[in-house]
């Protein structure tokens, strides 16, 4: 079997490996569903992502939690809609690798832009449209970590061989992908620690606000000068 060969099997074994559910744009309901409804469809789609039978996929308790700390927008009478399940597929992928306040600053942005996007909205894209070029992303970038994982196998393979001591082969192989995830992992959070707090982007919207109206009044306070100049 020549090297070429081997790195072919061997990506084979890793595209196994790694395979993820995953859940397609067109999948996510349009109706509002209640909150047993929107775990019992997080679960079905997510649910040979679990380590473990034991582990759960989505929790009362952490929609609760993620609404509580300001991360997924309130339910309208008890019902999450489409943009409330898109927010919390990002979280279900986030919360494995930056901390819950991380998932805030980063997603804060994404609720006051996109949420329930007024009519009126100079925003040109949806919650949807931006799932589904996300989704595009994602499936281009799996080939990519297979590709690097199945690389990272083939060099642990060159300097300890499986069959010569599986222990040091699976160790040092554990090592290199925890060693990529740690380098992008600190690279995450660089990019999030250059986002501004939602705290300063608050009062970021309230000056703009009381400028608005600052203006607003200035203007109607000379339109009712010339009023009185005129009469």
């Amino acid at each position: 079997m020549n090297k070429d060969r081997d790195f072919q099997q061997i990506k084979k074994e890793i595209r196994e490996w790694i395979r993820l559910d995953y859940i397609v744009p067109k999948d996510i309901p349009d109706i509002e569903l209640y909150m047993d409804q929107v775990t019992n469809f997080m679960d079905a789609h997510l649910y040979h992502n679990k380590r473990g039978e034991e582990d759960k996929t989505l929790t009362k308790t952490m929609i609760n939690n993620y609404t509580k700390n300001k991360i997924l927008p309130p339910p309208e009478k008890k019902r999450y809609g489409k943009e409330h399940i898109i927010i919390l597929i990002y979280i279900y992928y986030l919360k494995n690798v930056i901390s819950i306040t991380d998932i805030q600053k980063l997603l804060y942005p994404m609720t006051e832009r996109f949420f329930n996007k007024s009519e009126d909205s100079t925003e040109e894209k949806s919650m949807s449209d931006i799932y589904e070029s996300i989704y595009e992303l994602e499936k281009a970038e799996y080939f990519n970590i297979e590709s690097s994982t199945a690389r990272a196998e083939e060099l642990t393979e060159k300097l300890f061989p499986m069959e010569e001591d599986a222990y040091l082969h699976r160790m040092a192989l554990i090592y290199l992908l925890g060693y990529d995830i740690y380098s992008k992992k600190r690279l995450i959070e660089k990019l999030i620690d250059e986002m501004p707090d939602p705290e300063e982007m608050n009062e970021k919207e309230k000056k703009s606000v009381k400028d608005k109206k600052d203006k607003k009044a200035q203007k109607d306070k000379m339109r009712l000068g010339d009023r009185k100049r005129n009469n």
